[in-house]
């Protein structure tokens, strides 16, 4: 078996058989496919059973977050790579083909990410990989743009997780997603900490997944995602940058954060956002912070330019 693809759901019976359908008729063959289900209550479990017999179906008894529920799907995953996918997608036919192709590629790279198409707009991306900056922000390449602009297999600085194949070994190593992030960001984490160990992620144009975008949410600012990316926002930069790094990025983070809650504040969630960074302070203590080890230190001063390449592109963009 070449890849485990495995897809968290929440109350999503809407889109699984535009996700499942399109898994069906892949190219590739040799791949299972596992379903994680966090407690839904508008019967995606049944219908999965009754539908999709050939699918492993995993029901978690609530709704235990995006990261328990792919946590429980990479444990029961038999194949060396595991493949992300969220519910509310279709994928071409070619797609675990292109996927791991792609990652056979790169024998560093610990993951690569699908070039995600807008759902309803086929002509413009949602994403071509995630850039992290140092003002403290996570952002999708690309989004919104033509989609025949992002064609290059490149280096990026995470993978979204909504569509994108990690090496199994490699999550062993590093460890799995870090559950106390529950949703958002916990994609920027993980690839921070594989780049960290000196691995690498890439994007895979070749590979297309059309992508509804906040099937589980319900949209794309609320006050959960709100409160929970600043929250995240915060907990993931205590974690993997060490000290120094958090100072000499310091003046950047506060510029950030302030413009992020200038932003929210018009939307009628600034409250939701400060309650976040209080909560991520919080968090923070709980001790998993990333040890720093003096032969990472190469991969530090990478990362720490690319902190302030993504900036640049971020604010021209």
């Amino acid at each position: 078996m070449e890849a485990s693809v495995v897809i968290p759901n929440f109350n999503g019976i809407a889109f699984l058989d535009s996700v499942l359908g399109s898994l069906e008729g892949q190219t590739e063959r040799n791949f299972e496919v596992i379903f994680v289900d966090n407690g839904s209550t508008d019967g995606s479990c049944s219908f999965v059973a009754a539908n999709y017999p050939w699918v492993h179906l995993i029901e978690l008894s609530e709704n235990f977050g995006f990261c328990r529920a792919v946590n429980e799907g990479i444990r029961a995953a038999k194949a060396p790579y595991v493949l992300l996918l969220n519910n509310d997608t279709e994928v071409a036919e070619n797609f675990v083909e292109e996927m791991l192709a792609a990652i056979k590629r790169h024998e560093n790279a610990f993951s690569c990410a699908a070039r995600m198409v807008q759902y309803h707009d086929r002509d413009r991306i949602d994403d071509a990989g995630n850039y992290y900056c140092a003002l403290g922000w996570s952002f999708a390449r690309g989004k919104g743009k033509d989609v025949h602009r992002y064609e290059k297999e490149e280096k990026i600085f995470a993978a979204c997780g909504g569509a994108a194949i990690y090496r199994k070994k490699i999550l062993d190593k590093i460890g799995l997603f870090d559950e106390e992030h529950f949703a958002y960001l916990e994609d920027t984490d993980i690839g921070y900490r594989a780049r960290i160990q000196g691995y690498e992620n890439w994007y895979a144009p070749r590979a297309i997944v059309y992508h509804v975008g906040s099937g589980t949410s319900g949209s794309r600012y609320n006050q959960f995602k709100t409160r929970y990316s600043s929250r995240n926002n915060v907990y993931l930069i205590y974690k993997n940058m060490p000290l120094l790094q958090i100072l000499l990025n310091l003046p950047f983070l506060i510029a950030g954060f302030g413009i992020k809650l200038l932003f929210f504040a018009v939307k009628g969630m600034g409250r939701e956002y400060i309650a976040g960074i209080k909560n991520g302070f919080t968090i923070s203590h709980k001790g998993k912070k990333v040890p720093f080890e003096l032969k990472n230190l190469p991969n530090y001063l990478k990362i720490q330019v690319e902190l302030w390449v993504n900036m640049f592109r971020r604010l021209m963009a």
